[in-house]
């Protein structure tokens, strides 16, 4: 029995690049910097997008800051990077493991052995979006922009009052429709064409990185460019808890390491404790009053070094 193709509008990712034709015929240190000078378009495809970023950053604060959760739904390399994404702001930002969730086409099994049919089906993308609520914002990660399991999360998604987002490398996104806001990062052609492990999938990472970091720095858990609610799970980030206490206070490092044990380790509270000159218990109250962020803390005991 033959397969049947439907017809479709082919994606930019999808075209052949004129840059790359002879890849295969040139030195290795050639190959080296066809895929380099394609990879310089990004920083500049990416900051054309900002600006709806921004507002997605803004309404996923609001969200989360009232409850809900950002889920990301995505196959293949989208699905895998959305779910380091996701992964990395548990230890990073000592954020709970279900506020950020990602859903990948396929499953855990499918993150190190590719199962490619999986994206194909809209209903399972559906049926993982059965786990958002009305307060949630939806985050829909796919290069052609076209993937059905992603359509399907999307669909789902706005049905129940969520926000739903598009990430995806092509203008033209035939899931811009089913999305408040697309984000289409124009990264054309790959230099091997249709691999977008390449520059789709790296602009996808930037935009990760700067959505999920954005939307920490928003709801406070940082102070300045400090990571103040990151989890010391193991030695090295016990060093730098101590480095960022040093950091923000400009106290010896056995005088926060004191001020961190008194604070049962809590290093906001430590921060808090050191700048302002209170004990562990006043530092704590001014940081409940001030929302848990630092500099509203700060400003409780008149101690914010910004001011």
């Amino acid at each position: 029995m033959s397969t049947q193709y439907a017809p479709r509008v082919q994606s930019p990712t999808e075209e052949r690049n004129p840059r790359t034709t002879r890849i295969d015929q040139v030195p290795t240190l050639e190959v080296l910097q066809m895929l380099n000078d394609e990879d310089r378009v990004l920083p500049d495809a990416v900051r054309a997008v900002l600006p709806q970023l921004a507002f997605v950053v803004d309404e996923a604060a609001r969200r989360l800051a009232a409850g809900g959760r950002m889920h990301y739904f995505g196959a293949g390399t989208s699905g895998r990077l959305a779910v380091m994404d996701a992964a990395e702001l548990i230890p990073t930002f000592g954020l709970a493991p279900d506020i950020v969730v990602a859903h990948h086409a396929g499953g855990a099994a499918a993150l190190a052995r590719p199962t490619e049919n999986v994206e194909d089906d809209p209903e399972r993308g559906a049926q993982e979006a059965a786990a958002v609520g009305a307060g949630d914002i939806v985050v829909g990660l796919t290069a052609s922009g076209r993937t059905p399991y992603v359509g399907g999360a999307l669909r789902a998604a706005r049905a129940v009052g969520a926000y739903a987002v598009l990430v995806s490398a092509n203008p033209r996104a035939e899931l811009a429709p089913d999305a408040d806001v697309h984000l289409a990062v124009d990264t054309g052609p790959e230099a091997v064409a249709g691999s977008t492990r390449l520059k789709a999938g790296t602009a996808q990472k930037l935009v990760l990185n700067s959505l999920s970091t954005a939307l920490m720095v928003a709801l406070g858990r940082t102070y300045s460019n400090l990571m103040v609610e990151m989890n010391a799970v193991n030695a090295k980030l016990r060093g730098r808890v101590l480095t960022i206490l040093t950091e923000a206070s400009g106290e010896p490092e056995e005088e926060c390491a004191r001020a961190l044990e008194d604070a049962n380790g809590e290093v906001k509270t430590a921060i808090v404790a050191l700048i302002a000159g209170v004990d562990s218990d006043r530092a704590r109250a001014a940081l409940a009053a001030g929302d848990g962020r630092v500099r509203a803390a700060l400003r409780t005991l008149d101690q914010d070094p910004a001011e």
